[in-house]
């Protein structure tokens, strides 16, 4: 672990602010996941300390995401109804998650991230935004909801306008104005003066007497965390659940955690955070927490307020623990409908259809994104989300698997060598046909793109020799090997005089150990080179 800068003045500030945030979003969380809401502060305590100690990030706060709420609250729906079985499979689902997470720090997986596109994410978010704030809808009302299928949900809602609670809309309402309004403020901690105000009013109105629940008693006694005593199936479906949370989850701290340091110069390792997330999840688990994360709000919210060292993260969870030890009586009197709003209010960023239309202006990855968040709407959180990283890794499979070949000309009288399509001044040298492959060869287009090259070739008249680019291919599978050394041999075949041009050190390497030591012989760094070498 790197030494930890000493705290400053905005960390003060910043760390209470980041503090009153927290503390009504960990308890609505909480609530999101169907656990007591000490479970949501007991996680975000630990999350930002264990963080502080080994992140490297100034302003990621980590501590429970909407997201890890809803996937968790999937997973344990698919266990016996029983409170003291779920408390401890959650123990067992952040352990888990924080041990994955770990391994894969291990064996240097973090850029592998990567294979869940921005497109999905934004997709998957979008529709996992609509389904909670759907699902908070009836506290927001004060009314019973029979059904979680937002499908359902929102007629039934319609349905029971007659019962709505009076009392609750006016205070969710109210709350939901409140904390829209200070997003204009970022300095101003929302979440708490909200939280603050929903007390006062609940004391005040005596809302709890009108019908309105409220959060109830909050147990800040800390306990040892217990194992279930369930079968192997059990913990076999758990491990199954934990894995696409696991990807998930730090898909959205790295993002987070890239995106703001990207816009100050900070220098972090995606392998890195992934062991900090996994160490905060592990001290989130012995404390009998949530999955913790680095989320979007919370980091922009840090921000915002100023943190200038990781000791910001420190004073967060101070603040929090100091905010429930002294506070929780008055937290246990906090709305429900308020609690709601903190929610809703969270998430509404998610809701914005810019990021989502700049795709189809784009015209690329627009259905993947529309995809993923129709799966989440239709199949629930936890099938939609592996939908979503299904169609993440079928989105690249497709992209590398598509043959797509340039035939290339050279630009006037340089050395540069550009696609004969999009380029109409370039000129193919004489007798000489120069192939470039868009994608990387691997097992999956090795043959066809192969294919593609013989066949364009031999339809070529007074072709003498071949030249193939393979700038883009920086290392070559068995498959894609074995179809290089075919492919030289139709070639020979046809008459013509096969030439590699750009050819990396490791591809050579390769063709080496495979005896093709002819084929390394015609090997050139340079498409120019490769022309220069079969001209007659």
């Amino acid at each position: 672990m790197s030494s930890i800068p000493g705290p400053r003045a905005g960390d003060f500030i910043a760390g209470l602010c980041l503090a009153g945030l927290l503390l009504p979003e960990a308890v609505a969380y909480a609530s999101i996941a169907g656990l007591p809401p000490q479970h949501g502060i007991f996680a975000a305590v630990a999350g930002c300390f264990v963080y502080g100690l080994a992140g490297r990030s100034r302003f990621a706060i980590v501590s429970p995401t909407s997201s890890s709420a809803a996937i968790l609250a999937a997973t344990l729906a698919t266990l016996p109804d029983e409170g003291a079985v779920k408390l401890a499979a959650t123990t067992v689902v952040v352990a888990l998650v924080g041990g994955f997470l770990l391994l894969a720090a291990v064996a240097r997986l973090g850029n592998f991230t990567g294979f869940v596109s921005r497109p999905v994410l934004r997709g998957f978010a979008f529709g996992l935004a609509v389904t909670i704030i759907a699902r908070q809808l009836p506290h927001l009302v004060g009314v019973e909801a029979a059904s979680t299928d937002i499908f359902h949900l929102v007629p039934q809602l319609v349905l029971e306008l007659p019962r709505w609670n009076p009392f609750a809309v006016a205070a969710g309402g109210m709350a939901l104005a409140v904390l829209l309004a200070l997003r204009r403020f970022p300095a101003i901690p929302g979440a708490f003066v909200v939280l603050a105000g929903g007390v006062a009013a609940s004391t005040v109105f005596g809302l709890e007497g009108h019908g309105v629940s409220v959060v109830g008693t909050i147990d800040i006694v800390p306990a040892w965390p217990s194992w279930p005593s369930l079968g192997w199936a059990d913990y076999s479906q758990l491990a199954r659940f934990a894995l696409p949370l696991v990807l998930i989850l730090f898909a959205e701290s790295w993002g987070t955690i890239r995106a703001l340091s990207l816009r100050h110069g900070e220098a972090v390792d995606a392998d890195r955070e992934l062991a900090a997330i996994g160490l905060a999840n592990m001290a989130s688990a012995l404390a009998q927490g949530m999955p913790v994360g680095a989320g979007f709000s919370a980091g922009n919210a840090s921000e915002a307020a100023g943190a200038a060292t990781r000791a910001t993260a420190f004073v967060t969870a101070l603040g929090l623990a100091i905010l429930v030890i002294f506070g929780g009586s008055f937290v246990a009197r906090l709305p429900e409908p308020v609690l709601a709003a903190v929610v809703i209010a969270a998430l509404v960023h998610a809701l914005d259809p810019a990021p989502l239309a700049r795709l189809w202006t784009l015209g690329r990855d627009q259905y993947v994104a529309v995809a993923a968040a129709v799966a989440v709407l239709a199949l629930g959180v936890l099938n939609g989300m592996l939908v979503a990283i299904a169609l993440s890794l079928t989105a690249v499979v497709q992209r590398l698997a598509a043959p797509q070949v340039a035939q290339l000309g050279r630009l006037g009288t340089t050395h540069d060598y550009v696609d004969l399509a999009r380029h109409p001044d370039a000129v193919a040298p004489q007798g000489i046909a120069i192939w470039r492959p868009a994608q990387p060869l691997f097992f999956a287009n090795a043959d066809r793109i192969m294919g593609i090259i013989a066949a364009s070739s031999r339809a070529e008249p007074g072709l003498h020799a071949v030249v193939v680019s393979l700038e883009e291919s920086f290392d070559l599978d068995s498959t894609a090997l074995d179809a290089l050394v075919e492919f030289d041999a139709v070639m020979r075949q046809a008459g013509l005089r096969l030439q590699l041009a750009r050819a990396h050190d490791r591809v050579r390497d390769l063709l080496a150990a495979a005896g093709a030591r002819d084929l390394v012989a015609r090997c050139s760094y340079s498409v120019d080179d490769a022309v220069a070498a079969v001209q007659p």
